[in-house]
């Protein structure tokens, strides 16, 4: 020890004592990303015979039917907890009939993947129609072209019992319109259906960050959804919201998106004993990708970081477009 050395106070408590080792890290760590509490998103296009490349989202593609069931193979062998699937239909329409249709493409993949992976994965499946209608719009439009709130509502529980007739596990009402979890449980009870879940997109923030989303399933938008999507500016509300959807009979809540949204994520953590999940969505996964293609960041640790720290916000389950990489490299 130099005199240096002895001039100084040393510490009683040494935290860092427990970082000295990468044995002694993993052990003492509070927070786990498992490959179990992991959620692919895939989006499926209608009559394409091979994978097409999202430009704005590097890695991810619209499958094909065959390229979906590789997909989904490789999900359930990896262990992750399920998929998430959208639909990308070659034709839309005012009403979105292509996402009611026994036959359109979304309802087909529900029962490809069902085929494929059985209940090795929990199948899930978008239950909205804003990329089945020629609008763009997540609703039924009034003739001044406003959403209509109750006339969706009808939509949705079509659309759930087209799903759970599909074989879905799990429907995922996401356009925001009040009283859908209700109408969505009403429905699949009264037609047998109580065995399907349902993940409630809950606190779904009209957010910047949606933009590859937008590409990915080609949407036809024009406008924004602010009057139905809530404002990034309000958390209580985004509470309010979740709490409404629990007392609808959800199973599951969700935040989305993820990354700006730790705060609510652990509030409503705080606020409900039912799973809460995250989505980690199209914005904030280019973001990383672009970065690390720049160079400017070690790409594999800031998907890990990401990953943690929603996790470490609260949220039990995690929807990101990384599920199957991120189940390898915690592994």
């Amino acid at each position: 020890m130099t005199e240096e050395h002895r001039e100084i106070q040393a510490p009683l408590v040494r935290p860092r004592r427990l970082r000295r080792t990468p044995a002694l890290r993993r052990m003492v760590a509070e927070t786990a990303v498992r490959p179990s509490s992991l959620v692919l998103p895939v989006f499926i296009r209608e009559n394409a015979t091979e994978p097409r490349p999202i430009a704005s989202m590097p890695g991810v593609v619209q499958h094909s039917r065959d390229s979906l069931k590789a997909a989904v193979n490789e999900a359930a062998e990896l262990g992750l907890g399920g998929v998430m699937l959208f639909g990308i239909p070659e034709t839309k329409d005012a009403t979105g009939s292509g996402g009611i249709d026994p036959a359109g493409v979304l309802n087909l993949a529900i029962t490809d993947v069902v085929a494929e992976v059985g209940d090795q994965l929990t199948v899930m499946s978008d239950l909205c129609l804003d990329e089945f209608t020629d609008h763009g719009h997540c609703g039924l439009l009034t003739p001044d072209g406003d959403v209509d709130n109750d006339l969706t509502l009808a939509a949705y529980a079509r659309m759930a019992l087209a799903q759970a007739a599909a074989g879905v596990d799990m429907v995922g009402p996401s356009g925001m319109m009040d009283g859908q979890v209700a109408v969505v449980r009403d429905a699949l009870d009264s037609a047998g259906h109580e065995h399907v879940s349902i993940l409630a997109y809950s606190a779904k923030y009209a957010s910047a960050f949606f933009g590859p989303f937008r590409e990915a399933v080609d949407s036809s938008l024009v406008g924004d959804r602010k009057t139905y999507q809530q404002d990034p500016a309000n958390a209580l509300e985004g509470v309010r919201e979740v709490l409404l959807d629990v007392e609808q009979g959800a199973d599951i809540v969700m935040v989305k998106p993820a990354l700006a949204y730790l705060d609510v994520i652990r509030r409503v953590r705080d606020a409900v004993d039912i799973p809460v999940a995250a989505y980690n969505i199209s914005g904030e996964y280019a973001m990383v990708e672009a970065a690390a293609a720049n160079g400017w960041i070690d790409r594999e640790a800031a998907i890990l970081e990401t990953l943690t720290s929603i996790r470490r916000a609260g949220a039990d389950v995690i929807l990101t477009y990384w599920a199957s990489e991120a189940a390898r490299l915690v592994r």
